[in-house]
């Protein structure tokens, strides 16, 4: 059951905008991507956790993702705390990536930058990964070592460690994105979040010369053994 990559997110949809299009690369590369959501959604204006579990399916199968897995821990209302760290630790054990993906655990400024659920789950994760790899903690299945942690929705003040070429996947991206209707595609909401989000990524793209990117934030200092690994992609 062994994953190389899982993103994880507060509500439905969350996985998607921040890293959907760099699983899609990734599967096409081979690795297995898998996604884990900490709550259904069911205070989104759109839609009632049914119809957003749906989508949820829709979008996992465009972008290829072999898991998808999601509690109901509270939307608006999630927290870190001890239960949900061991929890989740255990779906580390089990499915045991070797990266995770997951939301900023920092505050940014403005209603819209910071979302108290993603925080939260950026928090949760942390300390999940760090219980996984504890012997002595009470968590089903054999400790496994820290996976790198890569955050994405970061605030408008933190630059990205780091930012994937996705112009390849772009149009997936969007396929994926549209599969939530109920969100991005509602007549209700006079705001246009496909335009949106294709901006955000035209910006990271622009950060490293090419048409759209998506940035992240790295855990810690990112080691490399050759220099000239970094210059692979160089677009500049």
């Amino acid at each position: 059951m062994n994953y190389d990559i899982i993103s994880i997110g507060a509500h439905p949809d969350d996985v998607e905008v921040g890293s959907g299009a760099v699983l899609i690369k990734l599967v096409e590369k081979g690795y297995k991507a898998g996604i884990i959501y900490l709550t259904a959604g069911e205070m989104g204006t759109g839609g009632n956790p049914e119809i957003r579990a749906q989508e949820s399916v829709s979008a996992a199968q465009t972008m290829g993702a072999a898991l998808l897995k999601t509690y109901d821990w509270g939307d608006s209302s999630l927290v870190d705390d001890y239960e949900k760290r061991i929890m989740l630790a255990a779906d580390l054990r089990r499915y045991r990536p070797r990266i995770i993906l997951c939301p900023a655990p920092w505050k940014g400024h403005g209603r819209r930058q910071s979302h108290a659920d993603h925080v939260a789950c950026g928090e949760i994760t942390i300390n999940a990964a760090n219980l996984a790899g504890l012997k002595k903690v009470g968590v089903e299945g054999e400790p496994c070592d820290a996976p790198r942690i890569y955050f994405y929705f970061l605030p408008p003040n933190i630059q990205p460690d780091l930012v994937v070429d996705v112009t390849g996947q772009f149009d997936r991206w969007i396929e994926a994105l549209k599969c939530h209707k109920s969100q991005f595609l509602n007549q209700e909401k006079s705001r246009d979040y496909i335009w949106t989000l294709e901006s955000m990524s035209r910006s990271f793209g622009l950060l490293v010369g090419v048409k759209y990117g998506q940035g992240f934030k790295s855990d810690q200092t990112i080691m490399v053994d050759d220099l000239f690994d970094l210059a692979r992609g160089d677009r500049f």
